[in-house]
């Protein structure tokens, strides 16, 4: 069950000053990532995740990074009980090569003031350079396919480099490779890669793995990444849908958003469980805005899990909305 982070604090801060950061880092899942051997302009990012696992709102102040070859992004600066946010590493490829470390402080500055430490590490070749340095589907309507994009990749060194094969684990990414040229130890491929129809709903982050012939067993592996989103035909949200903090035997109410781009009907909208009460309507529209009502019990704890809303779309009949609460006891 999820406690009061003050409450933990009171407690635990006469016994232990180093819970002050501990508090901190318990929200993420891990604390360094090692990217290997890459190519030059390969687009290289990792993304730290972490979750707000206490009932007080967290908040990030601050990234700062020891080196200028990896760039910080936050997700999301301020995180409510039970959401969720990144720390995205991205590195430079094209400015930087060699060995290089690099350690994000990250400050938080509510509900307490602490400090954790993130790091990464990547040795960036320069005989091997990708351009463009991944592959961009941006937004694909989902069941379209999408034509063969090119990245052009170059060697400079052994007259024999060679790219053996290339590797996927997602059926949707059609690969093919082209040797264009080779000559006086400069030796250039094509990459083609292409999505088919039927890609699944949501964000596209996956890879084309590059394997070589190269003598060192840790360079032989040339990642590039592959990149999207796969809009629906109907989309819910927001998701996951947070109700927040609510006083046993209360209510509050939430909207969601159903939308398409055609106008259509929402059939039928079920909830985790019967303090779930919903309102729709049976017109047609492109945008539904469906009232939530949730009920709180008498027992404090966590409320989490499913809403399914059912539509008269093919293809999109059923979409589902995680959903979160937190009820609370006022007097304890």
């Amino acid at each position: 069950m999820r406690r009061s982070l003050i409450t933990l604090v009171l407690f635990l801060a006469a016994g232990s000053s180093g819970w002050a950061q501990d508090w901190a880092r318990a929200m993420f899942d891990h604390t360094s990532h090692d990217f290997g051997v890459v190519a030059r302009g390969q687009k290289v990012e990792h993304r730290f995740s972490l979750e707000n696992i206490y009932l007080e709102d967290v908040s990030i102040e601050a990234v700062h990074s020891s080196c200028t070859c990896t760039t910080p992004e936050v997700t999301r600066k301020t995180l409510k009980t039970y959401e969720k946010g990144e720390i995205v590493a991205v590195v430079d490829t094209r400015k930087f090569l060699g060995h290089r470390e690099s350690t994000f402080r990250v400050v938080f500055d509510e509900p307490f003031p602490a400090e954790v430490q993130l790091h990464c590490y990547v040795s960036i070749r320069s005989d091997v350079v990708l351009q463009p340095g991944a592959v961009q589907f941006d937004s694909v309507p989902y069941g379209t396919s999408v034509p063969a994009k090119k990245v052009s990749i170059s060697y400079a060194g052994r007259d024999d480099w060679q790219i053996l094969r290339t590797e996927t684990g997602n059926p949707h990414i059609v690969v093919s490779l082209i040797e264009t040229g080779r000559q006086l130890g400069q030796v250039s491929y094509d990459l083609l890669v292409g999505l088919k129809a039927g890609a699944p709903v949501g964000y596209l982050r996956d890879r084309v793995t590059l394997v070589t012939n190269d003598r060192d067993e840790k360079a032989t592996h040339v990642v590039v990444s592959v990149e999207g989103v796969v809009k629906p035909t109907v989309s819910a949200g927001p998701s996951p849908l947070m109700l927040g903090l609510v006083g046993v035997g209360k209510e509050v109410e939430r909207a969601l958003m159903v939308r398409a781009d055609k106008p259509f009907r929402i059939l039928e909208v079920s909830g985790p469980n019967d303090q779930f009460r919903f309102k729709i309507t049976d017109e047609a529209k492109t945008l539904h805005v469906v009232p939530v009502t949730f009920a709180a019990g008498g027992t404090p704890g966590k409320v989490a899990g499913t809403i399914r809303i059912k539509t008269d779309v093919p293809g999109a009949e059923l979409l589902e909305v995680i959903v979160h609460a937190q009820v609370v006891d006022p007097s304890s």
